[in-house]
């Protein structure tokens, strides 16, 4: 098989602001889903990917988990220093973002590269639509638990009609967000972030002004507990940027010649900045109030007039962050090998979550359940953020984005029966070395043996990057790479 490394090619710098193509203008829905972006219709600077992630970022999930934190048992500073510690991981996400300028083409596309053609489908199946959807129905149910809270201030009960219209509403807000697609990301995320920014400045006045600088649980972790503790909340911060496998979709359309190191910056700075604040703001908060309640909690620090603020921009950075998420799992619908338009897939999509947000809400504890399942996606995306990343490093980020494209028997990533035998073996070796080090729903019987520390995290990403660097070199080696 021809080489799936095509030759380099140069770059210079940081691609000029050019103006957009009309198929890439806010108020059209955009034409293009999986397929190839052209050189021409290619725009835009680096910085715009910073009010992409930093509006997404700016959630009620990261308050809950800087405040599950101090509810772990750590100290104030020891909490904080899992923050930064697992929110690093934005790094990964911002090299992943480098692929979309090289390649002209998503993410859900350019794993072919890694999985082969048909391996690839059975993977977007998997990582892009179906954690996708669930994720969606997570941030949904935790923004419309905001929003009833908003409705019953305004003198309203949240009756069961009132709950779905408030789901149904934010829903459409979301889809609508993601159905006109690239070109409207960019053109609101920024006053987004502004407007979210503005109110958690508001936000961190109240909180620092009551925080407890000094405070220390009533029984203070030790030894093994505490190294137990400690490595779980570096894994719980580092699942948010370890789930978004996607970042290339939001970079494909930047020009060919962008600076590759510009676009990782500007990504992983969006991203951890904002993920560092709100979630540490949460973990400030628990040492003055109960989080396990983080509304009721907050609203005891915050002014009475603000808290209605407060509460909306909770729903906005929801919002946010599920337009992204919807935006990827409708890519991830079509490179599946489903045949329909990239704003009908967002909108199959939309329905999917939307459906298991209302029974989650109405009628069972399944959206615990699925968050209880969440917690085991590090095992699954760690190493597939691992392989990723390696393809990027061993590749040096050359991706013929019209080679991608071709999903015949004679494509150059069609590789055996259309799986890439290293990036499958890998990613199977990650995920069950990850799983035998697991400590959630289950204990792993290396965790067991550790009495309990968790390091499916690390253990995943290593094993999964150190067997696809081999396994590839390997092939190109016996020259069928």
């Amino acid at each position: 098989m021809a080489s799936t490394i095509p030759d380099p090619q140069h770059r210079t710098g940081t691609a000029h602001q050019e103006a957009p193509p009309p198929s890439e203008r806010a108020g059209r829905v955009e034409a293009h889903g999986i397929d190839h972006i052209p050189d021409h219709e290619r725009h835009g600077h680096p910085r715009q990917l910073f009010s992409v992630w930093a509006a997404a970022n700016v959630t009620y999930l990261s308050l809950v988990i800087g405040g599950s934190l101090i509810l772990m048992g750590l100290t104030l500073w020891q909490a904080l220093a899992a923050v930064v510690a697992g929110n690093l991981f934005w790094v990964l996400t911002g090299l992943l973002a480098v692929s979309g300028p090289a390649a002209g083409a998503p993410s859900e596309v350019i794993t072919r590269a890694m999985y082969g053609v048909r391996g690839n489908r059975v993977n977007n199946a998997i990582v892009g639509w179906l954690i996708s959807v669930c994720y969606f129905a997570l941030n949904l149910a935790a923004a419309a638990s905001a929003a009833f809270a908003l409705v019953e201030r305004t003198g309203l009960t949240a009756t069961t009609g009132v709950e779905i219209a408030v789901v149904l509403v934010i829903a459409a807000l979301t889809l609508a967000i993601g159905v006109y697609g690239h070109a409207m990301i960019m053109k609101i995320y920024l006053p987004i972030t502004l407007a979210l920014g503005a109110v958690f400045c508001v936000v961190a006045v109240a909180v620092l002004g009551h925080t407890d600088f000094s405070y220390t649980p009533a029984a203070p972790l030790h030894g093994g507990d505490l190294w137990t503790a400690m490595i779980a909340a570096v894994t719980l911060t580092g699942s948010g940027p370890l789930s978004y496998t996607t970042s290339a979709d939001f970079s494909r359309y930047l020009p060919r010649t962008t600076s590759p190191r510009a676009v990782a910056g500007w990504t992983a700075l969006g991203g951890f900045l904002p993920s560092v604040v709100v979630c540490s703001l949460g973990a400030l908060a628990a040492t003055a109030v109960d989080m396990t309640d983080p509304q009721a909690g907050l609203a005891h620090l915050l002014p009475g007039w603000f808290t209605p603020v407060f509460l909306l921009a909770l729903v906005l950075g929801t919002i946010a962050i599920n337009a992204l998420t919807s935006y990827s799992a409708g890519l991830a619908l079509q490179a599946v090998g489903i045949r329909i338009r990239r704003s009908v897939s967002v909108l199959a999509d939309g329905t999917a979550a939307v459906s298991l947000t209302l029974y989650g809400l109405l009628a069972s504890d399944f959206l615990e359940t699925v968050n209880n399942v969440l917690q085991l996606t590090v095992v699954l995306l760690g190493p597939a953020m691992a392989v990723y990343a390696a393809d990027i490093l061993l590749r040096r980020n050359r991706y013929d984005g019209t080679a991608l494209m071709d999903e015949t028997p004679d494509s150059r990533f069609w590789y055996t029966a259309g799986v890439n035998p290293a990036g499958a073996l890998a990613l199977a070796g990650g995920v069950v070395a990850a799983a035998l080090c697991v400590d959630t729903l289950y204990t792993g019987p290396v965790a067991r043996l550790l009495g309990g520390v968790d390091l499916a995290l690390p253990v995943g990403l290593v094993v999964a990057a150190v067997l696809y660097l081999l396994l590839m070199r390997r092939r190109t080696t016996a020259g069928a790479a």
